[in-house]
């Protein structure tokens, strides 16, 4: 096959699961073998019953129908889009195709040879759990039901090649202009608006003399800081602009300057050619470009947030964001991304109930409202992962204060906590059972009481102490003093130094969670309550893997990543034998994530319990495939921290 037609199949077949999971190298050469094939409307590709072909299709171009028959009339069962893997079942174990493949018009197929892609099988575990997880069986998928492959199909997406983010981008490119407009530093204002306003644009970048970004000047900061400062038009650009600036690495993915954007409040965002400031510019994105492009974006939600003081304005913005997960999740958004966009916007409300309690506190407690505190979400919030509005789990730091300034510092700080619980119960949140929450004067404490804290838990590392660090090992600031957070944090790091051991405790502590599967292959189920008969998925799932990457990146003192997809790609980098274990967590994880809140979102609850029945037989097969990494996980713990030796 000429190398014209080779990359051109190759492009295509990128674009699409599972081939978005293959090397370059290893695409190209499963590329070459692919057959073009033609097929005009009312033929068939293949019928009920007829043994399995030594293809496999991907649909480049027109439309096919999978079909069944009922009292001799032709009943469709699901169409084939474009990208579409169907006919596959040679893959497992040659059995009759079970649909009929219609051709509803003239269509264009690329066949791939299953001799080719067997290897590819066996060489990669993405593609295998692809096809494992029912992709392949003999349809496309009946895309009403979960249990069928293009739910599974979305919920393999590979996070790092497709974001699925195409309501926000056209072809699932971001379009943005690559000519930005520019001047040096030493021109004046007025002849840098004259430029905007000949070139038609909102802003102007500054350049130094090297030609690389210094400043940013908008249409805002003429108003702001020329006009209403009462300026002349010859002030010179350097002292008006907003300055430094924030840059990006051009070839930067959409979720990376979407966050960006949303994470900075900025109205501009400029792509330089290595990602920093000593670079030269190669393109801008405005908030107009991405932020507007749907009308229920997180930064549409964001905004609407930062400018209500009302609560029931702030609960209604929050069911919004609450749809617009569904939406995420039903358009193959990856999950890490939807975790840190709900963790944002989860974010902006606990800033917004804080700064209510101040300003209804501050006049009786004036002198203590100057304390240096930081409130910092913890567990699953604390770890970027909360996408529902379950559980509060949080605390507040101070710094620390005179003994006799003590009882009115701390009266003040629990005062404002509980304001800020009440205000987010009343946005939808649950209050922690176990009461892990800064409005408990356990966890409202000055900065050496918690720094005794850990202490205590590091060198007495019983059953409740590890319960704990499990719980407070995860903090994270969202509002106030950061340096008290990093304080803490280096506190924990140097305790656990001087107290190895404490991680093998820790880790017998990881493994005491209960399998999730037995002996005969089938799911661990609540024997007895109120979820009798039902499958934990936070506990039997998804806590022994966040517990494994909290402990194995503590024993790396990898400080400033509490994310569990982030702990394990770091851990990848960190110990390269183990980097494809590490990688098929990562998969798991966000696989339990997103079932979890899928299972929330049609049940009204925290999606906590699953019952297994109500599953179909490729949601469960897809479950089972990702509980391997859990069994490995689990054995690397044993072996390096000898848990065996640890007495009960």
């Amino acid at each position: 096959m000429p190398n014209v037609i080779v990359n051109r199949v190759k492009e295509f077949l990128h674009r699409f699961p599972p081939f978005s999971f293959l090397s370059d190298q290893l695409l190209e050469s499963v590329s070459r073998e692919v057959e073009l094939m033609y097929f005009s409307k009312g033929e068939y590709i293949f019928k009920k019953g007829n043994p399995a072909s030594p293809h496999f299709f991907v649909l480049k171009e027109g439309s096919v129908y999978l079909t069944d028959e009922d009292s001799g009339k032709m009943v469709v069962k699901d169409y084939c889009d474009e990208g579409e893997v169907f006919g596959a079942l040679a893959l497992l174990g040659q059995r009759p195709y079970v649909l009929n493949s219609y051709v509803a018009e003239d269509t264009l197929l690329y066949a791939v040879p299953v001799a080719v892609f067997d290897k590819v099988l066996k060489e990669n575990s993405e593609v295998s759990l692809y096809f494992a997880a029912g992709f392949a069986a003999g349809q496309v998928v009946v895309r009403t039901d979960l249990s069928q492959s293009q739910k599974a199909r979305k919920l393999l997406r590979d996070a790092s090649s497709d974001h699925g983010l195409s309501l926000f981008m056209e072809e699932g490119k971001l379009n943005f202009p690559t000519e930005v407009l520019s001047c040096q530093l030493g021109v004046t204002v007025g002849d840098a608006a004259k430029l905007m306003y000949e070139k038609g644009v909102g802003s102007i970048a500054i350049l130094n003399q090297r030609g690389y970004p210094v400043g940013i000047i908008t249409d805002k900061d003429l108003r702001n800081r020329l006009v209403a400062a009462g300026l002349p038009y010859t002030t010179k650009v350097e002292e008006i602009m907003t300055s430094p600036v924030i840059t990006l690495h051009h070839q930067s993915d959409f979720p990376s300057i979407y966050l960006m954007m949303i994470k900075h409040r900025l109205h501009h965002l400029i792509l330089t050619e290595d990602g920093t400031t000593d670079s030269k510019i190669t393109g801008i994105v405005s908030d107009h470009d991405v932020f507007l492009s749907h009308g229920n974006s997180p930064a549409v939600l964001i905004h609407a947030l930062m400018n209500t003081w009302n609560v029931q304005e702030m609960r209604g913005i929050r069911d919004r964001a609450e749809s617009l997960l569904g939406y995420f999740l039903e358009n193959e958004v990856a999950i890490d991304f939807v975790a840190s966009i709900m963790s944002e916007i989860n974010d902006v409300i606990i800033k917004r109930a804080i700064l209510l309690a101040k300003k209804k506190l501050d006049k009786d407690f004036e002198e203590e409202s100057k304390v240096p505190f930081c409130f910092l979400s913890l567990g699953s919030e604390g770890r970027q992962e909360q996408l529902l509005r379950t559980d509060l789990d949080n605390a507040i730091v101070f710094q620390d204060v005179p003994i006799d300034q003590l009882p009115r510092t701390k009266l003040y700080f629990e005062t404002l906590a509980q304001e800020v619980i009440e205000t987010l119960i009343a946005c939808g949140y649950h209050p922690c059972p176990s009461e892990v929450m800064a409005n408990n004067p356990d966890w409202c404490q000055p900065l050496s009481v918690w720094k005794s804290y850990f202490h205590d838990w590091v060198n007495l590392p019983q059953e409740e102490a590890l319960m704990k660090a499990t719980i407070f090992f995860d903090f994270r600031p969202v509002h106030g003093h950061k340096q008290l957070s990093e304080e803490m944090t280096a506190a924990i790091y140097r305790m656990v130094d001087q107290k190895p051991s404490f991680l093998s405790f820790l880790a017998k502590n990881a493994l005491l969670n209960p399998p999730p599967m037995g002996f005969f292959k089938n799911f661990i189920v609540e024997k007895s309550g109120e979820h009798q008969d039902q499958f934990d998925i936070k506990l039997r799932a998804m806590m022994p893997l966040a517990d494994a990457a909290r402990i194995l990146a503590l024993s790396h003192s990898v400080s400033r990543v509490n994310n569990t997809f982030e702990r394990f790609e770091k851990l990848a980098e960190l110990e390269p034998q183990n980097a494809s274990l590490y990688q098929e967590a990562r998969s798991a994880y966000e696989i339990f994530l997103r079932l979890r809140a899928l299972e929330g979102i049609a049940s009204g609850t925290s999606g906590r319990y699953i019952t297994p029945r109500s599953l179909g037989k490729l949601q469960r097969q897809l479950l089972k495939n990702a509980f391997s990494p859990i069994h490995k996980i689990q054995e690397l713990l044993t072996v390096r921290f000898q848990t065996d030796y640890i007495r009960s």
